[in-house]
C-alpha cells in the first residue's frame, strides 16, 4: 500500500477532525485544519485516492470521508508515533488518585480502573496479577466462625490468598492443624495445570467427609484465576458508535476469563485493538491495553475501552503511566514511589 506524506497528513487530519465530532470531514473544513498550500479540489483529489485505498469510508454519496477499520488501523501502527509521555503535572495527578486505594488486589484493580475511567471519560479495565508458574508455597486452616473454616494460602510469589469454606460439624483446632498439615504436604507448589480431580478424590478419602469443603476451598485458591473489573461502562453510552455494543462487553465482562483474554495486550506492548478484529467483533469500538509488571513474576492488564475515534494521543500517556503506577501498588512499591 502506498501512501505517500501527502496522504498520511491528510488521513491524520481527518482521523483528528471525525474524532471531535464523529462527523463526515469535508475538504473545505479539512483545508482550515491543514493550513496546507493545496486547493480544495487537490484534497478532495487525495480523499478519493485514500478511499480507494480502502483507508476512508463515505458514509453518502454528498458527505465527506470518515476513516474505515483499515484506515484506523494504519493510523495506529504507522501514524501514533513519537508520543510524548505524561507531562509532571499529570503525573502528579495520577499519583495522588492512587495514594488512598486499598492495597488488595481486586478492590485495587477495582479502584485503578474506575479512577482510570473517570480521568479519560470512556470505560477502562484492569485485571489482578497473575503468573503462569504461580503454586501455592503454604497453608493455614483457621476457624473463623462457629461453621465457617478459612483457609489462607500464601502464594510462591509472596502473595495471600483467603477463601472461606462452611464447615456443617464446626471444626476444632486439631482438625484445622491436621488440614493444614494434609494440604502442605500435598497441595504446596502445586501448579493449577497438576492439580487433578483424582488427586482431589485421593485426598478426600484421607480427610473426614465432613471437611472435604476446606479441601475444595484450598483446590480453588490453587485454581484462581486473575479478576477483570470493568468501570465507567455508562461513559460508552455518549458515543453513538459503541453504545450497541455496550451489552456485548458487559456479557463478556461477566466472565474474568473471557474479559481478561479480550483486553490481553500484546505480550509487553502497548496494543490497540480495533472492534472489527475482535472476537466477538464490535464495529466502532477499540481497545488500548498495557500488561503491568506487580513483581515476582506478576503481571495483570489495564485497558481502556472507548470509540475508534478517541483521542489515542491524548490517552496512550495517561494509560501507559497508569500501568507504571498499578504495577507499583500491586507490588507494594506505591509508597516509596510516592515519597
Amino acid at each position: 500500500m502506498t501512501v505517500d506524506d501527502r496522504k498520511r497528513r491528510v488521513l491524520e487530519a481527518i482521523v483528528a477532525l471525525y474524532g471531535m465530532d464523529g462527523e463526515p470531514v469535508g475538504s473545505s473544513l479539512l483545508s482550515e485544519y491543514l493550513d496546507m498550500a493545496v486547493s480544495s479540489a487537490t484534497l478532495r483529489n487525495e480523499m478519493a485516492a485514500l478511499t480507494k485505498l480502502g483507508l476512508l469510508a463515505q458514509p453518502h454519496t454528498s458527505a465527506g470521508r470518515v476513516p474505515s477499520p483499515q484506515g484506523y488501523r494504519y493510523y495506529v501502527d504507522h501514524l501514533l508515533q513519537d508520543i510524548p509521555a505524561l507531562d509532571a503535572e499529570s503525573r502528579r495527578m495520577v499519583d495522588s488518585l492512587f495514594y488512598n486505594m486499598d492495597i488488595e488486589p481486586e478492590k485495587l484493580a477495582q479502584s485503578a480502573a474506575r479512577a482510570l475511567a473517570d480521568v479519560t471519560g470512556v470505560a477502562a479495565a484492569a485485571t489482578t496479577p497473575r503468573a503462569d508458574d504461580l503454586c501455592i508455597a503454604h497453608f493455614e486452616v483457621v476457624q473463623v466462625g462457629r461453621y465457617s473454616a478459612a483457609v489462607l494460602a500464601v502464594t510462591s510469589a509472596g502473595g495471600v490468598r483467603t477463601r472461606v469454606a462452611r464447615v456443617d460439624t464446626g471444626l476444632s483446632r486439631q482438625e484445622a492443624a491436621a488440614m493444614a498439615q494434609l494440604l502442605n504436604a500435598h497441595l504446596s507448589f502445586v501448579s493449577p495445570a497438576d492439580l487433578s480431580d483424582a488427586m482431589l478424590i485421593g485426598l478426600a478419602r484421607q480427610c473426614s467427609p465432613q471437611l472435604t469443603p476446606v479441601l475444595g476451598a484450598a483446590a480453588a485458591l490453587i485454581r484462581t484465576e486473575p479478576v477483570a473489573q470493568l468501570e465507567g461502562a455508562q461513559n460508552l453510552v455518549k458515543w453513538p458508535e459503541s453504545r450497541h455494543n455496550l451489552a456485548t462487553l458487559l456479557e463478556i465482562f461477566a466472565d474474568s476469563a473471557n474479559a481478561s483474554h479480550l483486553i490481553a495486550p500484546d505480550g509487553g506492548k502497548l496494543t490497540v485493538q480495533l472492534g472489527d478484529e475482535m472476537e466477538p467483533t464490535m464495529p466502532g469500538i477499540s481497545i488500548i491495553s498495557k500488561r503491568y509488571l506487580a513483581g515476582g513474576g506478576l503481571t495483570g492488564t489495564v485497558a481502556l475501552i472507548g470509540p475508534s475515534r478517541m483521542n489515542f494521543r491524548k490517552l496512550i500517556p495517561i494509560m501507559d503511566y497508569f500501568s507504571t503506577k498499578l504495577g507499583q501498588c500491586m507490588s507494594g512499591k506505591n509508597q516509596e514511589a510516592l515519597e
